[in-house]
């Protein structure tokens, strides 16, 4: 990501983060509308798995200009997201619905450039994830 983006993702996010509880149902709702399949996954609280998924996401932002110190997090959640049973498929999903929360938060503030610089970020993130699920799957 360049230094630019990671401008980008942290002025947009400070725009969403006010409205986090919000952003979290909405992105839930369009989770489970693109995939109903995965909606058996999440078993507990969802607006405590709200709160993880905001928070998860601010840990990200805050540290996106030094993304090695939370490498062994972000390995520990692919695992996690692995053991829960969620597949590399379910990524995808989860990017549509990650991008058109944002959106819906950003409004016209989720330029080409926001959604670019997003999903940049996201893939980053999604690929340390799999890989180290990957890797307990195979060890």
């Amino acid at each position: 990501m360049t230094p630019q983006q990671i401008e980008l993702i942290k002025t947009s996010f400070a725009k969403v983060a006010p409205i986090s509880e919000t952003a979290a149902e909405l992105f839930y709702g369009r989770l489970f509308i693109l995939d109903p399949g995965l909606k058996p996954l999440f078993k507990g609280d969802m607006k405590e798995q709200g709160r993880k998924l905001m928070a998860m996401l601010a840990t990200a932002v805050a540290n996106l200009n030094n993304l090695g110190s939370i490498v062994p997090a972000v390995e520990a959640l692919g695992r996690r997201h692995n053991d829960y049973g969620a597949k590399p498929k379910d990524y995808q999903t989860v990017a549509e619905a990650l991008l058109w929360t944002l959106e819906q938060g950003l409004g016209d503030g989720f330029t080409g450039e926001v959604r670019q610089a997003w999903t940049e970020c996201y893939v980053t993130l999604a690929n340390v994830m799999q890989e180290a699920a990957a890797k307990k799957t195979t060890a």
